[in-house]
This record gives structure tokens, C-alpha cells and sequence, in this order.
């Protein structure tokens, strides 16, 4: 299997996001629900139990989520594809962004760690950003949807 994430650059600059990234010659791909740093008492169905502290808590947490249940099925960090964030306001200049719960630095911590490819500053996959009012639960400030190759 091949991966081959293409840069996003403007104005000579790289962004903290690929452009995109061409798979050959996989076997499948995973696609994970939305993954949110809930606490272990967390009970979806009667609203009771919370989130895990505050928003640099919770991406560490969804994001080890995402490591565990990639490599439980089948694929890893290395064959991350895309990513989709999204982040609870509030949004003081306006922009998903400008949230404290948006936290770039704590994604890039997680990715030196474990898969440095994937640093903002490097040559990460693709994602997005986006802002939203809420999400299932009113502690949870992130919430993480990833799509990832499954090796040949």
C-alpha cells in the first residue's frame, strides 16, 4: 500500500493540513464514529456521567481513543487519512479557531509522540475544522471523526 498525502500550501507558506492525500493499493479503510472524551460513568442513553476535564484533557483522551481503536482494527496512525474536528464554541473573533477548545498544540504533543508525520509543521493528513454550539453531551467541548487506510 502506498499513501501519499500532498502538502497545502498559500502564499509559500505550508498549512497545517494536506491537501489531500491518493492511497494505492489498500486493503480497506476504517472509519471511526466521532470519538469524544467522556468519562468512564458516561451513559449516553440516560444523559448521565460527563466528559474528562477540560478541552486539552479531552483531545488527549480522543486521541488515544483514536490510536487504540485503529490499531484494534487493523490500521494505525501511520495510515491516518483525514480527520474532522469539531470544536464548541465560544468563538471570540468569530472563527471555529478562535475557540479555547480548538487546541492545535495538544494534537501536535500527541503526534510528536506517537507519528511526527503527522505534526501541523510537518505533512499531516487532511482535516477540518468546525464550529459548532454543541455536541451530545454539554461538557464535551471536541468531538474527532477519523478515517484510516487498512494496510495490505
Amino acid at each position: 500500500m502506498d499513501l501519499v498525502t500532498h502538502k497545502k500550501m498559500k502564499g509559500g507558506r505550508l498549512m497545517p493540513w494536506g491537501k489531500g492525500t491518493v492511497v494505492t493499493g489498500a486493503k480497506g479503510y476504517v472509519f471511526l464514529a466521532g470519538n469524544t472524551g467522556t468519562a468512564e460513568n458516561y451513559d449516553p442513553s440516560s444523559g448521565k456521567g460527563g466528559a474528562v476535564g477540560d478541552a486539552a484533557t479531552q483531545w488527549r483522551s480522543i486521541l488515544t481513543n483514536i490510536k487504540s481503536d485503529l490499531e484494534e482494527l487493523g490500521s494505525s496512525l501511520e495510515y491516518l487519512l483525514k480527520i474532522t474536528q469539531y470544536v464548541k464554541g465560544p468563538f471570540p473573533d468569530g472563527g471555529a479557531l478562535s475557540s479555547p477548545n480548538f487546541r492545535l498544540d495538544v494534537m501536535d504533543e500527541f503526534f510528536a509522540e506517537h507519528y511526527p508525520k503527522h505534526c501541523s509543521y510537518n505533512n499531516p493528513p487532511p482535516s477540518e475544522v468546525i464550529g459548532v454550539a454543541a455536541l451530545a453531551h454539554p461538557d464535551l467541548v471536541i468531538e474527532i471523526v477519523a478515517v484510516a487506510a487498512l494496510p495490505d
